[in-house]
């Protein structure tokens, strides 16, 4: 995860309706994720030679005032993945931006440890020009730390997005909380105006103001609801 600190200006414009812009000390995060799954089931029914995939996602931190209190969520601006049908399946049930490109990952493992993952990359390609992401970590994942940045960051479990008509569609994600390694070195190397917009080249052209690498976990992501 590679969060970026950013003018609220920038995202306003791309909150759901129902929700508001989330903040951590008053500072709105843009964030460049990537995430490898695994033994992944639509509706619990493995998918052959869809079970393993890339994604790489572009995304914002948002909030809900809900009966039972405030809901912490995402909003996805653009999600990139290795297959058609699952960019086709996230459009049709939760009108995600899903795009399917040519993609690549590695992960490598430390030589003193193997059980410890020391650095990862995600790579994928739009008309013909690579792009990727990358990140290092020095040590062992940690628990997060109550009212860390990190858990600002990583700890949202709700889906926003906005739907055809305007709506906002509401949906649940839930796992574990992830234990979270420091960044010893990161690097993004993306054409952002082709991939995300021009809007997004100046913030994502800046360094990260952190990153981190999560140990993930089973996760379950729930059908979406209409709230607005």
């Amino acid at each position: 995860m590679l969060n970026y600190a950013v003018e609220r200006s920038l995202l306003l414009g791309l909150v759901p309706r129902g929700t508001e812009l989330d903040e951590w000390q008053g500072r709105a995060y843009l964030s460049v994720v990537g995430f490898l799954f695994l033994n992944t089931r639509v509706m619990g029914v493995p998918i052959p030679f869809h079970r393993r995939f890339e994604e790489v996602n572009l995304r914002f931190c948002v909030r809900r005032k809900a009966d039972d209190g405030w809901r912490r969520g995402v909003v996805f601006v653009k999600e990139i993945v290795p297959r058609a049908a699952v960019a086709m399946v996230a459009r049709a049930l939760y009108n995600e931006n899903y795009v399917a490109l040519p993609m690549a990952h590695e992960v490598v493992r430390a030589p003193e440890d193997p059980q410890r993952v020391a650095s990862v990359s995600y790579r994928w390609t739009l008309e013909g020009r690579s792009n990727h992401l990358s990140l290092s970590a020095g040590c062992a994942p940690q628990p997060l730390a109550p009212g860390s940045e990190e858990e600002f960051i990583a700890e949202h479990y709700w889906g926003y997005s906005v739907q055809r008509n305007g709506g906002t569609s509401e949906y649940n994600v839930q796992h574990p909380p992830w234990r979270v390694a420091t960044a010893t070195h990161t690097e993004l190397d993306c054409d952002v105006g082709r991939v995300y917009g021009r809007v997004f080249e100046e913030p994502l052209r800046a360094s990260p103001v952190s990153a981190f690498l999560a140990d993930g976990s089973d996760v379950a992501v729930f059908h979406g609801v209409r709230i607005a």
